[in-house]
C-alpha cells in the first residue's frame, strides 16, 4: 500500500485557518491569501491536498468550488475536499469541479447507507469517509458530528467495519483530542483500525508535530497522513515528509 502525505488548508471566510479540537471560537489565521499556501505546497513536490470548508462544515453548503477549480488548473494537485456535504447532488458538484475525492464526515455517520450507496454509485477511489473521533471514559470511540458539536449514537468500531464491508476504500480518522494540539498522533487509535478494519486506507490525522511522527504513521500501517498546523508554523517540512 503506497504511503500518501496530504497537506491541509482549512478555510474559513477565504482565509487559512485552523482550529483547535474543532472549536470556532478558538481560531488562528494564517493568511488572507490560500492560492499562495497550495502553490507553496504544489512547488515542495505534494501531489495531494487536503481541502476543507470549515464554513461548509458548519452552515451546509460547500462554497469552495471556484476554489478548486482554480487549484486544478494552476498546479494540477489532485485534491480530496469536503464540508457541508449532504446530497448526491453535492458530490457530484465537487466532483465535477475537479475533486479527486469527496470527504464526507457528519451525514457519514448519520446515514451510512445513504453514502454507501454514493460509493456504489461513484466509486470507491470517489469518497473519502471521515470518522472523527473522540474516545469516551468508557473506553469506546465515539463519533462527535456537525462540527464535532454532538455526539452520535454508533461508535467508531461499528461504521467503520460496516463502511469496510459496504465497499469503502479511504477512511480518515482525527482524533479530536490531539486535533490542532501539536502532541502527536494516537498510533493507538490507528493500531486499533488497522486491526478492526485491515482492507482500509486509513489517513491518520491529528496532533502531527514533527517528522517521526510522520515515520511512525507509515510504520503503523496508515495508507497515509494529513499534515495542517505543523506546517503552517514551518515545525515540519513538507519535502522531508514527502520523502518518507
Amino acid at each position: 500500500m503506497a504511503f500518501t502525505v496530504y497537506p491541509a488548508i482549512d478555510i474559513r471566510h477565504g482565509r487559512v485557518v485552523r482550529l483547535v479540537q474543532g472549536d470556532y471560537a478558538q481560531e488562528t489565521r494564517y493568511g488572507d491569501d490560500p492560492m499562495a499556501q497550495i502553490e507553496a505546497y504544489a512547488e515542495a513536490g505534494a501531489e495531494w491536498l487536503h481541502l476543507v470548508d470549515l464554513d461548509a462544515a458548519r452552515e451546509g453548503g460547500y462554497t469552495l468550488a471556484p476554489l478548486l477549480a482554480r487549484i486544478r488548473a494552476d498546479t494540477g494537485l489532485r485534491v480530496q475536499t469536503g464540508g457541508g456535504v449532504r446530497t448526491e447532488d453535492d458530490v457530484r458538484r465537487i466532483l465535477d469541479a475537479g475533486a479527486e475525492r469527496v470527504v464526507v464526515g457528519s451525514l457519514a455517520v448519520r446515514e451510512p447507507e445513504r453514502v454507501l450507496q454514493w460509493i456504489e454509485r461513484f466509486g470507491a477511489e470517489s469518497i473519502t469517509v471521515a470518522l472523527d473521533t473522540r474516545q469516551g471514559r468508557d473506553g469506546a470511540w465515539h463519533l462527535p458530528v456537525h462540527g464535532w458539536t454532538e455526539t452520535a449514537d454508533a461508535t467508531l468500531d461499528v461504521l467503520a467495519a460496516r463502511y469496510a464491508q459496504g465497499g469503502l476504500t479511504h477512511l480518515l480518522s482525527t482524533d479530536i483530542a490531539r486535533d490542532g494540539m501539536l502532541s502527536g498522533p494516537n498510533l493507538d487509535l490507528y493500531a486499533h483500525l488497522k486491526t478492526l478494519v485491515p482492507t482500509l486506507d486509513v489517513q491518520a490525522s491529528g496532533g502531527v508535530r514533527e517528522l517521526a511522527d510522520v515515520r511512525a504513521a507509515k510504520a503503523q500501517g496508515c495508507g497515509g497522513i494529513v499534515l495542517g498546523r505543523a506546517l503552517l508554523e514551518g515545525r515540519l517540512d513538507l519535502a522531508e515528509a514527502l520523502a518518507c
